[in-house]
């Protein structure tokens, strides 16, 4: 009698590995007929977005008001006198540039004052030159420490 020379193992083996082949090859034949599915263009995804040479192109030729808008930066002002206010705050730094914010720290018991608050300047141009003048300078009868604010480690 003639043995055969694979074992039902072996031959159960040989089949999955033809199967999945087969399925690998089906796969392939699927992608690159691409099965009815569309396959969306460059300009159908940036949906009208301008190129870089556009957008270049326009920066250089915006008005001066639109290129003047820097980044927003957060001072430090401490040493202030009690008895200053948020719009005393505010209007002190207004006279250096556009200020987006201006708070002084208030106690969370007793709502008063803790001596110390934060403005944020439009521009970091601003913010320099409000260090530059009023770093020192007198307010309420206090001299204002003004720097740029770090963030707080907890």
């Amino acid at each position: 009698m003639a043995r055969s020379t694979y074992s039902a193992g072996k031959r159960q083996r040989e089949l999955d590995k033809a199967r999945k082949k087969q399925k690998k090859e089906e796969r392939q034949a699927n992608r690159s007929s691409s099965g009815g599915i569309q396959i969306a263009t460059v300009d159908e995804i940036q949906g009208g977005l301008m190129s870089i040479e556009e957008v270049v192109a326009n920066v250089h030729n915006a008005p001066a008001v639109t290129r003047a808008s820097g980044v927003p930066t957060r001072l430090f002002v401490g040493s202030l006198d009690w008895s200053v206010t948020t719009e005393l705050l505010r209007s002190t730094f207004e006279k250096i540039g556009p200020v987006l914010d201006a708070a002084v720290v208030l106690d969370r018991d007793t709502g008063d004052s803790r001596g110390f608050g934060f403005v944020t300047m439009a521009d970091h141009r601003d913010a320099g030159r409000a260090i530059d003048e009023l770093n020192g300078l007198e307010l309420e009868g206090r001299a204002l420490v003004v720097r740029q604010a770090t963030e707080r480690g907890r």
